[in-house]
């Protein structure tokens, strides 16, 4: 079972390992529910260390014509994690730049090029970024949560007039991921943001 700690000793974690001079890049994962704070930690610590490599799952949606047909059923086919591995995340835990292109699903195609240098802290935040296919190129796993009415508040309040369709189609598919995989209980440690008051 991961181990309890707070944002503020997570950061004081990668301080000391960064200190340290490690031989490859720290590679830090954030995942959790929907609405936990995982976008808000990521952002908070990528300020804390500059010049951090920010990865971010959203970028690796599957475009609607590349999924399975029963993709809104199956938790993680909506995701080209091979493509969030091999063009992303296996270069910069390797010390290599990085380059790939996100896909925006708001502008339904892929953006112009990302050019990311090679640095001593990777952060990869987002829904999924425990997967099993990824792991193998993580040095340390965070699971982010918060209680069932503080994410309900929070999706609320980001969500507005959607939040019953997304609370409908997404959570089902976060939770499904989250025990088919065993997610929280193979991360390292756990961060509890509820009374942090994050989205």
């Amino acid at each position: 079972m991961p181990t309890p700690i707070t944002a503020s000793t997570l950061s004081a974690l990668l301080s000391a390992a960064l200190a340290q001079k490690p031989t490859r890049p720290l590679v830090l994962a954030l995942d959790g529910r929907c609405g936990s704070g995982k976008t808000t930690l990521a952002n908070g610590l990528s300020a804390q260390f500059p010049g951090c490599t920010l990865l971010r799952t959203d970028d690796f949606y599957l475009p609607p014509a590349r999924r399975s047909p029963d993709w809104a059923h199956t938790p993680c086919a909506n995701m080209d994690l091979s493509r969030l591995r091999d063009e992303a995340l296996r270069p910069a835990y390797a010390g290599q730049p990085v380059a790939y292109r996100a896909y925006s699903c708001r502008e339904g195609a892929y953006l112009p090029p990302a050019q990311l240098p090679a640095q001593p802290l990777v952060i990869l935040e987002g829904s999924y970024s425990h997967h099993p296919l990824l792991r193998p190129y993580e040095t340390l796993r965070v699971f982010v949560t918060c209680t069932k009415a503080e994410q309900t508040r929070r999706l609320q309040a980001r969500e507005g007039a959607r939040y019953a369709d997304f609370a409908a189609r997404w959570v089902p598919l976060e939770e499904g991921y989250f025990a088919q995989y065993g997610v929280e209980e193979a991360a390292d440690f756990v961060v509890e943001t509820t009374q942090g008051g994050t989205i």
